[in-house]
């Protein structure tokens, strides 16, 4: 019998992250669903995230546009969820909207995430596919119906031989070992180029928080298939969310690989 797949750590730190440093369980940016993020996330950032000024700009006031400070939000590449962002809970069927966007983004010719001109721009990092080899068939799958697209799936780390039961933990713990996949394909140099795109703020933001990049909160899901179909912790989160958001006043703050 296969033993559930239990995220104790991840509900642990959540916890401790909002009786500490709430404003760290707010994501950077949300949206309805994915299909709703564009090409340039960069922009939508900045308008909320402008740049600071250099030393010099703060002694001096900037009397024309080209002295101000210029964009530093530059995001290279994505990481995906899967469950309720990509695809339905448990299941490996994507959505025909979300099968177009993907699409788009990966042939857009003024796409970040091209498929020609940034192959390895695009990973999907979930806590079922690639997780455990008990899930590996469901990653499989996952490939075989984006195989057009070339987005793979992430597969944890098995642990070292001699280290029985130690390895890479899932989301949000994976983060260094996530970053070190793009890094060895030159796609990014620092997590801060990095978008965590995904429906939980337990496991897609705090792994963004965990690793230094920002985080996109798909607060929908994968919309209408998502409806009425959450549990109580993904629930409870969309309304802690609007509490520390709306009632508390708090904001996300800079990643830390920023």
């Amino acid at each position: 019998m296969n033993p559930p797949n239990t995220n104790l750590r991840a509900f642990n730190l959540a916890v401790q992250t909002l009786l500490s440093t709430p404003s760290q369980f707010l994501p950077h940016l949300t949206i309805p669903t994915i299909t709703h993020i564009p090409e340039q996330i960069g922009p939508l950032l900045e308008a909320q995230y402008p740049p600071a000024p250099s030393k010099k700009q703060q002694q001096q006031q900037p009397t024309q546009e080209k002295d101000r400070p210029s964009s530093r939000i530059t995001i290279r590449a994505l990481i995906l969820d899967k469950d309720n962002t990509l695809c339905p809970a448990k299941t490996t069927t994507f959505p025909s909207k979300i099968y177009a966007h993907l699409h788009a983004l990966r042939t857009s010719p003024t796409s970040p995430f091209n498929l020609s001109t940034a192959p390895n721009s695009i990973l999907i990092v979930s806590n079922r596919a690639g997780s455990h080899p008990r899930y590996e068939p469901e990653a499989v799958e996952i490939e075989e119906r984006l195989a057009g697209l070339k987005i793979p799936v992430f597969r944890l780390p098995a642990p070292k031989e001699g280290e029985v039961g130690v390895g890479v933990e899932k989301k949000p713990f994976c983060g260094k070992e996530v970053l070190e996949w793009f890094r060895e394909r030159g796609v990014v140099q620092r997590a801060d180029e990095i978008a965590v795109v995904g429906d939980r703020l337990g496991t897609d933001v705090l792994m963004a928080k965990e690793m230094g990049a920002w985080s996109v909160w798909c607060r929908d899901g994968v919309g209408e298939v998502t409806n009425g179909k959450r549990n109580v912790l993904e629930k409870m989160e969309v309304w802690v969310e609007r509490y520390l958001r709306v009632s508390l006043g708090l904001k996300a703050p800079r990643p830390k690989g920023d």
